[in-house]
């Protein structure tokens, strides 16, 4: 099976997450209960649970197939997954505006993903000198592709004023970024105390992700009735995506439409 760039590096992250903290033990005393309380333990972002959980997969069947280690039946098979969540949410105005006052970590990725349209493992990587005047290099990962967009006066403004030394807009050290995890962890602990703000719009704060922000910036230009190909330069989504977005902007602006002729408001 031949795999995409984008994919591959997704494989490969992975791959170093498990060796970094396994690299000393021994393959075969790996346990079929211990990789489910591993991915029990991530049901708050299931889509990387999943994802270590095939990654494990690979990796055993690799050495007991090809490389003909003497190992057990996999560990990972037999486990199941969370599957499909369901959609991503675009963020609702009040949890927008509650941004500003989140914690830096969280206020500064979420003008990143908002800003750029990126997705939140991406945009949470980028470095300072990808803003080149009006314009800011990003990243899409999947598609394993750079380019420039135009960069909005909010996000650049952002970006100017932080102070000098580190490499990254999110920095972990002076050349490192933040990882995605360690900001999506801070992201949760935010989230939770918005649960009282969320029930006065009867809403509830659990139901978004980062990944919504993404969300909230394809909804925001659909509805500003950007061209396709205008979205598409600014998210390097496909063009089956935009569509979708393109469909549900459509249709709340012709309800609109319908409904105040309907009570000649």
């Amino acid at each position: 099976m031949k795999l995409s760039d984008g994919t591959k590096k997704s494989y490969n992250r992975e791959f170093e997450k498990i060796l970094e903290k396994n690299a000393d033990k021994p393959m075969s005393s790996t346990t079929k209960s211990a990789i489910r309380k591993k991915h029990n333990g991530m049901s708050a972002t299931p889509r990387a649970a999943d994802w270590m959980l095939q990654t494990v997969s690979i990796l055993w069947n690799y050495a007991k197939n090809k490389m003909d280690w003497p190992l057990r039946e996999n560990p990972a098979q037999g486990v199941d997954k969370f599957g499909s969540q369901r959609e991503f949410l675009a963020w609702p105005d009040w949890m927008l505006e509650a941004l500003a006052t989140a914690p830096e970590d969280v206020r500064i990725a979420g003008e990143l993903i908002h800003g750029t349209g990126q997705r939140p493992a991406a945009a949470i990587k980028t470095p300072r000198n990808a803003l080149n005047g009006d314009w800011i290099a990003v990243t899409d990962e999947k598609g394993d592709e750079t380019f420039e967009i135009c960069c909005p006066v909010r996000l650049r403004t952002l970006i100017e004023n932080l102070e000098e030394g580190p490499m990254h807009v999110l920095a972990k050290s002076e050349n490192a970024p933040r990882s995605y995890d360690s900001v999506e962890k801070s992201f949760r602990a935010w989230r939770a105390t918005l649960l009282d703000l969320a029930k006065e719009h009867d809403d509830d704060a659990n139901r978004y992700t980062l990944h919504g922000l993404r969300k909230r910036a394809c909804v925001e230009l659909a509805e500003a009735n950007c061209s396709d190909a205008e979205i598409q330069a600014v998210t390097g989504q496909s063009a089956e995506t935009v569509a979708y977005y393109r469909k549900q902007a459509n249709r709340k602006a012709m309800s609109r439409t319908a409904q105040k002729r309907r009570f000649k408001e």
